[in-house]
This record gives structure tokens, sequence and C-alpha cells, in this order.
């Protein structure tokens, strides 16, 4: 179970669109929306993982309580243009595990290695 947690977790920060940006290049909102992806989940699995699928956010502002933030992200287009996970295409962020400057992306430990 522990093991499913921090996969949820990792996978909010590691997926093809994911923008890491120094502090000087980039917004607040840039950063904690371009950082953090929205992972839908089925309605059980939103209630059970106390809606992780919104840790964008909660990237935002830390104060916004777990029952509030599908609230919050159905309020705001900003948190609704976030990247966008699901069951479905999750396991694909698992591959996504360097940055590469110069692309300025996370890429699969194959492509770092044929550069």
């Amino acid at each position: 179970m522990v093991i499913a947690g921090v996969w949820l977790f990792s996978i909010r920060h590691r997926f093809e669109h994911a923008k890491w940006m120094p502090d000087a290049s980039c917004s607040f909102a840039a950063a904690c929306l371009g950082g953090a992806s929205y992972l839908r989940l089925p309605r059980f699995l939103q209630w059970f993982t106390g809606n992780i699928g919104f840790h964008h956010v909660h990237h935002v502002d830390s104060r916004i309580s777990n029952c509030r933030l599908e609230e919050c992200h159905n309020a705001d287009a900003a948190f609704q243009s976030a990247s966008t996970l699901t069951l479905r295409t999750a396991p694909q962020a698992l591959r996504y595990v360097l940055w590469d400057s110069d692309l300025e992306c996370l890429v699969p430990l194959r492509l770092a290695a044929a550069g």
C-alpha cells in the first residue's frame, strides 16, 4: 500500500510535459501548475486517496483543505489547464526520470543514454 502511495505522489511531479524552472525564469503560478499534474481518478479512488489527484491545487495554496481541492479546481480555468493524467496514462509517467536542460523537459533514461 505504501508503494502505491509513493507512486501516486511521484507521478504527480514526473510526467511528459512537467516544467522544472529556475526561480527567476517563471511566475509562482506557472511553476505550481507546470510542476504538478492533475490526476483524474474515479470517484471512489478520489475519496480513498484524499483527493491526491488535485495536488496541483495544493501547490498553489497548501492551506486549501483536501475536501475543498476539487471545488477550487472546478472554479478556476487555470487549474483545469494543468496536465492531466488518468489511471490509463499515469504508468507512462514512470519512464520520465531525468531532466534534460537542453530540451527543458523530463526524458526517459534511454533518451539520455543515447544523447
